[in-house]
């Protein structure tokens, strides 16, 4: 279903059931979880934040269970990854279609990307993926990153 996903989502990389008291936080474990495993520089986690700042990503799905894809320029990168987050609790992002209007988020799709086609490429592949609300509820229910790997392939 969603090869490409799991061509550059690393198990080291998910995390599920993540206790987060804002969308700065959740990035910036994420990001932290990606520079741990190689994949993004230093800079990767202030340029994500930024970019949310400017450009959000929260995505409405019409139910509480939104999802946000922060990224960055791939300057920020040092090999393409993905990573990906369940929250405990929803945190708000801010809706890439109204940056005024906040939304719930509960999945987390962190995208360090070295080029931009790739990127357009991964927006393209996560959303067809998570248009489906059952597995957006799949996702939330999965105990291991197994149980992630299972659903997207």
């Amino acid at each position: 279903m969603a090869k490409a996903l799991m061509n550059y989502l690393d198990p080291g990389a998910i995390i599920l059931g993540v206790e987060a008291g804002n969308d700065r936080e959740i990035i910036r474990i994420l990001s932290d979880r990606l520079h741990s495993l190689g994949y993004v520089k230093p800079s990767f986690a202030e340029a994500v934040l930024a970019r949310e700042a400017e450009l959000p990503t929260g995505l409405p799905l019409g139910s509480d269970n939104n999802v946000a894809i922060p990224h960055t320029d791939p300057e920020h990168v040092l090999k393409p990854g993905l990573a990906m987050a369940t929250l405990c609790k929803p945190v708000a992002f801010s809706n890439m279609e109204d940056p005024d209007e906040k939304l719930q988020v509960s999945v987390v799709f962190l995208m360090a990307l070295s080029d931009k086609d790739q990127q357009i490429e991964m927006l393209q592949e996560i959303a067809m993926t998570i248009q489906s609300a059952e597995m957006i509820t799949a996702l939330m229910q999965s105990n291991t990153a197994e149980d992630v790997a299972r659903l997207l392939a």
